[in-house]
Parts: structure tokens; C-alpha cells; sequence
């Protein structure tokens, strides 16, 4: 007979324990648990049968494997635990760590928290996404009274019937965010040897779809803005350089050179509830950005009117004083939340539901749809990555402003060499050498279309346009638009512009 294994063995070696019910218990030692210190065990219980050895001889090898590839969890700590850890450890801003606690605290606690790290699997994370898509709540669609306050009371109108509101893609990418870097830590610590998000699919990307005001509304805001001066001319800015809300209310006098008319932003006001602060810009860069001659003298009028205000109570502004102060010295900043209200308010009385940073969008949708382009764009704007952000949030308005220039490039090409098949409905019309004028504008236009630099879908050119380029009347030139809309190459109707056919198919603004 062999002599019998010693303790290490046969914790190496793992134990079969039979349980009172008949089932059998394998029990493998995985070494100390990091977190707790205690030795950390795996188990696996097989239900009782006439296979119950066998199949648990096969679960603990299976289970020795795993540690002898260390491939097993390392510890038996919650996702609540490593949550926990993850945050001390966290290395962000303020308001960026305020965001994740609330994700952390809203959604992964009250469905992950209580789990194991180690027994976390791509389909309990898949599961996860799939609640948080379906209801913000995490409801099993059950209706129920959503009531006002807990325990009991009296019912009002305010306790009503749950709706269930998906949360949001991109609050579900932030948990997805959360949930990322905590498990490459724990990775990192040995707490688990494989990341389960790795199995899981990750929720999909945002769809940018900026909504900024037209040039009417823009004007409408505006107009009344500027019943306040210091309210107007902050809007303004907004429009005009496309600063953030906290950069807005960080900017200083002496960061406002008039002279050489640039602006530098350096700084932006954060905010938690009542408490504010200064901190670096989103990016960690300060940028310069050119002004226009309005916006100078406008900014000069606005400097002259808060130095009489300060002058009327016997102070002066102090050079590094805030350009927007609640306080006449311009000592103090305002409060993001207190400018975002404000703005909010002002457009509800014009009967809109807009945010302020849809003026950061006007600035951009402005600046693209003028020509700018993207990296120019991006260093106004303060984007990362040298314009792959501005290309991918306003790649819609990119699009639309490269098709103008194809339209106005096309207008100064020479009318194309092409032998026009005698079956295409545009061949009665390839004698370009017609002298009436407006016969001359379809021709050229025609042949635009049928080499592809009009493509379909495109705009025309517009009226103006084309009386300038040919020296023509707007009856004219409207006369050629509807020969071509005659032959069903070109889609017009009242108010839009003209487009090549595409399918029948034309819904463009008008530029």
C-alpha cells in the first residue's frame, strides 16, 4: 500500500467530499485570496447518480487544470468589492469620477454588484446591456405605480403608471466604460485571469446627430439675448467662437486681447451641485481664437458698459477680472448650470426646447458648411485628435459643403467630350452650340450630369449662381432648371434647391 499523500498533496491534489443528500462536492485549493487573505478554494457540486464519480473525477481535473494554467479566479470578491477598489484607484477629474460613481451606483450595483468577479461570463454581461436597453429602471416589465415617495401616504397625480425609457447609448457605453476599466485592473491584480467583457458584445457607438438652430432662430435668440447686454454678448460668443459653457464662464479680461483680436481660453468652470470650481479645459490645451471685427467691437462696447457700472459703485475691474461676472468687479464667475437654465428658459419663451451647446454646433455646422476645414474647425472648437472628432460628429454638414464645391468646381469645367447615346432621353439636346442662353446653361449642366461630376442627389447650383456665371436674368436661369426638370434629370420644387434624380428621391434644405 502507498504511503498516504501529505496535507499539501492533497490540497493539491483536491478533495471529493459526498454530501448528505448523495451529491458529491469537488473542492480544489486555488491558493490565497489577495483581498481577503484566506485561502481560496473552487468548487463544483455533482448531482447524485450512477455517474457521480466518474463525472466528478472529470470535474476536478478540469478544475486542477485551471489552476495549473491559472486560469482560475484568484479571489472570491464581488463586483461591489471590485468596484469599490476600482474607484479608489481611479486617477480622473472631479466631474469625470462624479459621473462614473453614478453609473457605478444607478446601474452596476443594483444588478452585478452581489456577483462573484470570477463568475462573471460575456452572456451575464450581454443580460446586463439587454436590461439597461429595455429600462432605465431595470424593470421586468411589469406594470407598477411609480409613487412619489416611499412608504405609506396618500396618492396624488404625481404617482403614476411606470413607463419604461431606455437608458440612453451613450450612458450605456459609460457603464460599458466603468465596467472596462475596473476588469482590466482586476486582471491586472490577478483577482481573475480572463476579462469577461472580452466575450460579451460591446454596446454599440453613438450616432452623432447634432441639431443646431437655423439662421432664423439664431436671430430670434439673439434679438433676445441682447435685452441684456452681458447675457446677448455671452450668446454671441457662443456662437461665434464655439466655446464651451464652463470655458464661457472661466474667460478673463486679460486673456481678451482687442487689439490683435484673439481670444485664449485656458481654463473652464466646473460644477457638482453648488460647489464650483476652475480646472484645466476638456482637452488639458488652451487655444486662440480669432475674432471678427463685430464681435471686437462689440466686445469693446461691452467692456466700456461694465466699466461705467463699476465706476457708478466707486470700483474698478481688475485686469484678470471674469469677462461675465455676477458681481460688478468681476471677481466672480458664473455658474454653468445657472447659464444653462437661462438659456433654456429664454428659449421655452420663443417656444423651443433647446440646450445651450446647440451654439456650439451652430458654430461648427457654420464653420464646415462655410468651407473651413475640419482641422481648423476641430482647433477652434477644442477637439482632440487633430479633426477625426469633428469629421465624425459633423460629417453630414462636411458632406454637404463638399458637394457644393463639386457643383461650383463643375461650373468652370468645359463641356465634357462625350458621345451621348442616341437612347438616352438626353440625346436630342446634345447640340450645345444652341445660342440661345438658357439652352446653353442646360447643356452645360447636362453634361455635368452625364459625367458624373453632378452625381445623384447633388445639389445645383443656385439662381444667383448661375446669373453670375452666365451674365443671365433669375428667368433665365430658372427656365434652363426646368428643361432639365422636364427631361427628369433634375428634382425642384418652391423653396428648395434644385437636385440631380436620384430615384425620384430629393430632400435637401436649401443652403
Amino acid at each position: 500500500m502507498s504511503a498516504p499523500h501529505s496535507r499539501p498533496q492533497r490540497r493539491r491534489r483536491g478533495e471529493i467530499e459526498t454530501l448528505p443528500s448523495g451529491s458529491l462536492r469537488v473542492k480544489i485549493y486555488a491558493g490565497i485570496d489577495p483581498l481577503s487573505g484566506q485561502r481560496h478554494f473552487l468548487s463544483e457540486t455533482i448531482p447524485a447518480g450512477p455517474r457521480a464519480v466518474a463525472e466528478a473525477e472529470k470535474v476536478r481535473t478540469r478544475l486542477l487544470n485551471q489552476v495549473d494554467e491559472q486560469r482560475n479566479p484568484r479571489t472570491k470578491a464581488t463586483v461591489n468589492q471590485l468596484m469599490d477598489r476600482y474607484l479608489d484607484v481611479l486617477d480622473v477629474d472631479v466631474t469625470t469620477r462624479t459621473s462614473y460613481e453614478g453609473y457605478i451606483r444607478n446601474h452596476i450595483r443594483p444588478l452585478l454588484g452581489k456577483l462573484s468577479v470570477g463568475k462573471l461570463t460575456g452572456e451575464t454581461l450581454d443580460s446586463f446591456y439587454t436590461i439597461l436597453r429595455r429600462c432605465r429602471a431595470h424593470c421586468d416589465g411589469r406594470p407598477f405605480i411609480e409613487h412619489v415617495m416611499s412608504g405609506p401616504h396618500d396618492c396624488t397625480g404625481k404617482c403614476r403608471p411606470h413607463t419604461c425609457r431606455p437608458l440612453a447609448t451613450s450612458s450605456i457605453r459609460q457603464v460599458h466604460f466603468c465596467l472596462s476599466g475596473a476588469l482590466k485592473r482586476a486582471v491586472r491584480w490577478h483577482w481573475i485571469s480572463v476579462n469577461p467583457l472580452g466575450q460579451a458584445e460591446s454596446p454599440r457607438s453613438v450616432k452623432h446627430d447634432p441639431h443646431p438652430p437655423t439662421s432664423e432662430q439664431a436671430a430670434a435668440i439673439l434679438n433676445a439675448a441682447f435685452t441684456d447686454l452681458s447675457w446677448g454678448v455671452l450668446l454671441w460668443l457662443a456662437m461665434t467662437t464655439g466655446a464651451r459653457r464652463g470655458e464661457l464662464c472661466a474667460l478673463r479680461w486679460d486673456l481678451l486681447d482687442l487689439n490683435n483680436a484673439v481670444l485664449v481660453i485656458r481654463t473652464s468652470i466646473a460644477q457638482d451641485g453648488a460647489k464650483t470650481w476652475e480646472k484645466d479645459t476638456k482637452t488639458h490645451q488652451q487655444r486662440r481664437i480669432a475674432l471678427d471685427a463685430d464681435t471686437v467691437a462689440l466686445l469693446r462696447a461691452y467692456r466700456q458698459r461694465c466699466e461705467a457700472d463699476a465706476a457708478a459703485v466707486g470700483v474698478t475691474i481688475a485686469p484678470d477680472g471674469r469677462v461675465f461676472s455676477p458681481s460688478v468687479d468681476h471677481m466672480t464667475w458664473l455658474k454653468p448650470s445657472s447659464v444653462s437654465q437661462r438659456y433654456r428658459r429664454m428659449c421655452a419663451r420663443l417656444g423651443w426646447d433647446m440646450h445651450l451647446h446647440q451654439l456650439r454646433h451652430y458654430s461648427a455646422t457654420e464653420l464646415v458648411s462655410a468651407g473651413v476645414d475640419a482641422r481648423t474647425v476641430a482647433g477652434r472648437l477644442g477637439h482632440g485628435g487633430g479633426g477625426a472628432t469633428t469629421l465624425r460628429v459633423y460629417s453630414a454638414w462636411v458632406s454637404e459643403a463638399d458637394q457644393k464645391a463639386a457643383g461650383a468646381f463643375s461650373l468652370r469645367m468645359p463641356i465634357p467630350p462625350l458621345s451621348l447615346d442616341v437612347s438616352s432621353p438626353s440625346a436630342k439636346h446634345a447640340d450645345t452650340k444652341s445660342t440661345n442662353p438658357y439652352q446653353r446653361i442646360a447643356a452645360d449642366l447636362r453634361g455635368a450630369i452625364s459625367c458624373g461630376a453632378l452625381g445623384p442627389g447633388q445639389q445645383l447650383p443656385t439662381i444667383e449662381e448661375l446669373k453670375d456665371r452666365y451674365q443671365v436674368s433669375a428667368g433665365t436661369a430658372d427656365r434652363a432648371i426646368a428643361e432639365l426638370k422636364a427631361e427628369g434629370l433634375v428634382t425642384a420644387s418652391r423653396g428648395r434647391r434644385a437636385l440631380v434624380s436620384n430615384n425620384g428621391i430629393a430632400v435637401e434644405r436649401c443652403g
